[in-house]
């Protein structure tokens, strides 16, 4: 017995591709790509001393330095693991990549943007997620206004959930170093002129390079892409997407398959990608879910002041494991190869990156 089984075929992402606006971006700036932010951590982390005190399934847990833990502006999402980089200068490295997306204060809103977090060095840095344009020789840069509920770590791309609009795809190589101090000393501004380019304060900004905007054929109901991630089969990876909702919303999960060696979607001749499978889960309040061989973990938050919950199992027959996270759990990825289920938390003061291991869910 498994969750309804739903025709996926009205369902469709359709790639979208301009480069203009990035390679203008670089030309002004130094393009380091990941490895130059890992080199540049600037932040520290705090590991937990007792993290079951957190969550029963927890068994390790940071925190982030003062400000990021109260800052109202920024409010941590998705998460996704160097598992999935398919790197072999990260084999080995706990690095974790952690989506926020920002409230409107002041000035306005900021966008989103990634935190690059080695575990093991508990250090830690921001990077802006900027959407660049570049028409008649002007290059405007926006902030990626998505809530980013969810990031899927493909090899060298990196998905960011864009909810009705599909998501929003970087290459992790295309990573720049603002080169003077504009952008770390007007944290207010973000756009390029002859003085420089201004970042919101942050000294690495990540462009989004192409989208997959979600599409239907028909009348079927658009999937909601409120959060991502990987997983990994005998029939090769696939990216699950899937959809928070509340009341009367759907919640929907989406498979679409992964090409092995190149992690891009797999398309029909016109290069559109289909879902392979699309299910109608039924549990409200969904903020992640992760794949690992036959079992499905589940996150769901219970507001701001009760520990999340993680729904653990074979589909149609999940086991709710109540108090097993800290208070407002988001997004979850599996981490292959160590058994670990990695998840965040978003509520001021009480933001973690945890991890918990998958025995425990027996």
């Amino acid at each position: 017995m498994g969750w309804p089984e739903l025709d996926p075929s009205f369902l469709r992402l359709r790639r979208e591709v301009d480069a203009t606006g990035v390679d203008a971006l670089t030309a002004l700036t130094d393009r380091v790509g990941l490895p130059g932010v890992l080199a540049d951590l600037n932040r520290d982390a705090h590991r937990a001393r007792m993290p079951r005190l957190l969550g029963r399934a927890v068994h390790e847990a940071y925190a982030w330095d003062a400000f990021d833990s109260a800052d109202p502006r920024w409010w941590p999402q998705g998460i996704t693991t160097a598992a999935d980089a398919a790197d072999a200068e990260l084999a080995g490295r706990r690095i974790v990549l952690a989506s926020w997306y920002s409230k409107k204060i002041a000035e306005g809103t900021h966008g989103s943007r990634i935190t690059v977090l080695d575990l093991d060095a508990r250090r830690y840095r921001h990077v802006l997620l900027v959407a660049p344009t570049y028409r008649d020789g002007d290059l405007r840069l926006a902030p990626l206004k998505v809530h980013a509920g969810g990031i899927a770590w493909c090899g060298r791309y990196l998905h960011v959930a864009a909810t009705g609009r599909g998501f929003a795809t970087c290459h992790l190589d295309d990573i720049v170093r603002i080169p003077d101090e504009v952008g770390l000393a007007d944290r207010t501004r973000l756009g390029a002129s002859g003085a420089g380019v201004a970042s919101f304060g942050h000294r690495y900004v990540l462009p989004v390079r192409e989208w997959h905007r979600g599409e239907t054929v028909g009348d079927g109901a658009r999937l909601r892409y409120s959060f991502l991630s990987t997983a990994h089969g005998p029939g090769g990876p696939s990216l699950i997407a899937g959809e928070y909702g509340r009341g009367t919303q759907s919640t929907r999960v989406a498979r679409y398959a992964l090409e092995p060696g190149t992690w891009d979607l797999r398309t029909d001749a016109a290069g559109v990608a289909h879902p392979v499978a699309l299910h109608e889960v039924g549990l409200q309040r969904m903020q992640g879910v992760a794949v690992a061989g036959d079992d499905w973990y589940v996150t769901t938050s219970n507001g701001p002041v009760w520990p999340g919950t993680v729904h653990a199992g074979r589909p149609g027959t999940l086991r709710a494991r109540h108090l097993a996270t800290p208070i407002g759990p988001e997004d979850i990825v599996h981490w292959p190869g160590r058994e670990e289920l990695w998840s965040v938390s978003e509520h001021p003061w009480r933001r973690w990156v945890f991890g918990m291991r998958r025995d425990w869910f027996g």
